[in-house]
């Protein structure tokens, strides 16, 4: 598993956040079934650029937590199967990972949003990757039926690697 993370904020959570994320996204990536190694690229920025990036992207004028850019479009989620007939558009040249798309994450929001949730800025923080993780496999939360859906998939892998809720802890363990 390759994280590519760019900090352009610099805003220290007191966490390793590349860490963090290689742990959840391989954990998500392995419960799902995915069978082959993979690549994600994810961007560190403040409020200020990820509400720039939401009203250019989405046309929605507001910050949000974080932002997903799939790279590929699934006809269902987590079915890997049409990966293969299209490599030249999945998978990077040079590793042969397969590219699973873009996350963005307001440092700003993770840390507001662990204190308003009373949990460890690691716990908001791998949340969030799996959350966007989920949405570049291709789940959504539109209906109440896939929000349920998400929700279990993200506390079941949150669960498995004792990242929880309760956790006040800087590093979450």
């Amino acid at each position: 598993m390759t994280v590519n993370l760019e900090d352009e904020y610099g805003l220290d959570l007191g966490i390793n956040c590349e860490e963090t994320a290689r742990l959840v996204a391989e954990r998500v990536l392995e419960t799902e079934g995915c069978p082959y190694e993979a690549q994600v690229n994810v961007l560190l920025t403040s409020d200020e650029e990820i509400h720039r990036m939401n009203l250019e992207f989405r046309n929605v004028d507001r910050p949000t937590d974080v932002l997903s850019f799939p790279q590929a479009e699934y006809e269902r989620p987590a079915d890997f199967s049409w990966a293969e007939a299209h490599e030249a558009d999945c998978f990077d040249p040079d590793s042969g990972e397969l590219l699973l798309g873009d996350i963005v994450i307001s440092l700003d929001r993770a840390a507001e949003q662990a204190k308003l949730y009373g949990h460890s800025v690691r716990r908001e923080f791998a949340f969030l990757i799996a959350h966007s993780i989920l949405h570049l496999l291709g789940y959504d939360h539109m209906t109440e039926a896939e929000a349920a859906d998400m929700e279990g998939r993200q506390s079941a892998v949150l669960e498995q690697l004792h990242i929880t809720r309760e956790d006040q802890s800087s590093n979450g363990q």
